[in-house]
């Protein structure tokens, strides 16, 4: 029996900002989707009263919880931008090889801004 020929993988091709940013955006939806859970928990405990509440808040106010919540605004953020970019795609704008790599380095230090701003109006706000 003939072996198939097969596709072109990841482990053929050499990375480029559009398959890279292609990943994360999976990547940013998953972490996205278990950092809901972690919100209902927060939101929960909040309706639960103040002994509930405060368990949760221990959590995010822990170094753990911090790093939590810095990869999830990152996610957010980067999932946002990337999101953005995907529907000036699907409007049929950007698909020219420099515009796309201009509109992916665009995304990456879009959600660096963003996170930035983020976490400085978070710190801000808090008293920090």
């Amino acid at each position: 029996m003939r072996a198939r020929p097969l596709a072109p993988h990841i482990q053929v091709y050499r990375p480029q900002i559009n398959s890279v940013l292609s990943m994360f955006h999976r990547l940013t939806g998953i972490w996205l989707g278990i950092g809901s859970v972690f919100l209902v928990w927060w939101l929960v405990a909040l309706a639960l009263g103040p002994q509930a509440y405060a368990s949760a808040q221990g959590f995010f106010d822990s170094w753990l919880g911090q790093v939590f919540l810095l990869g999830w605004s990152f996610a957010a953020c980067l999932h946002l931008a990337n999101g953005i970019r995907h529907l000036l795609w699907d409007l049929g704008l950007g698909f020219t090889l420099r515009t796309a790599y201009a509109t992916g380095w665009m995304v990456i230090g879009g959600t660096l801004l963003l996170t930035i701003i983020t976490w400085g109006l978070g710190y801000a706000l808090k008293g920090h």
